[in-house]
């Protein structure tokens, strides 16, 4: 890690829409990753390199591993607060996942998402992070 910029992160607030919960009014559990990616790319916006920025690199990050623990249901039209940091970038991006209800701060998902970069001219995954990741996160100190 590197002193001053971790822990880098961004939050979104969602209010749980009707088309993203069940009968009993419980959102679905493929909605928390879209949750997720949500606050991802407002973290990649703090850095000046989401996947528009990323494309235009000549890389793409896919996303290879993804966990998430569900703690406690999320409800339609609660209020919550999702929080994406970056913990790891020289290899890899591993960004943890923190799902909170907004009023109560009560703890209600985690995860994590490790992404790595992938040349768009000859699909080649790379086994360190581009130079052009390395400079963003240097301005982002």
């Amino acid at each position: 890690m590197t002193a001053g910029l971790i822990p880098l992160s961004a939050e979104v607030i969602v209010k749980i829409p009707f088309h993203d919960v069940d009968a009993a009014s419980v959102a679905w559990h493929g909605h928390y990753i879209k949750y997720f990616e949500l606050a991802r790319c407002a973290l990649l916006d703090k850095i000046d390199y989401n996947y528009m920025q990323m494309s235009a690199s000549g890389y793409f990050w896919p996303v290879i591993d993804l966990q998430a623990r569900y703690i406690q249901p999320v409800r339609f039209q609660q209020k919550i607060r999702v929080r994406a940091t970056l913990k790891e970038w020289e290899n890899r991006l591993l960004i943890s996942y923190l799902i909170e209800d907004l009023e109560t701060s009560q703890r209600l998902t985690k995860g994590r998402t490790i992404q790595v970069a992938v040349r768009m001219d000859n699909g080649e995954m790379q086994l360190a992070s581009p130079p052009v990741l390395m400079e963003k996160l240097d301005l982002a100190r």
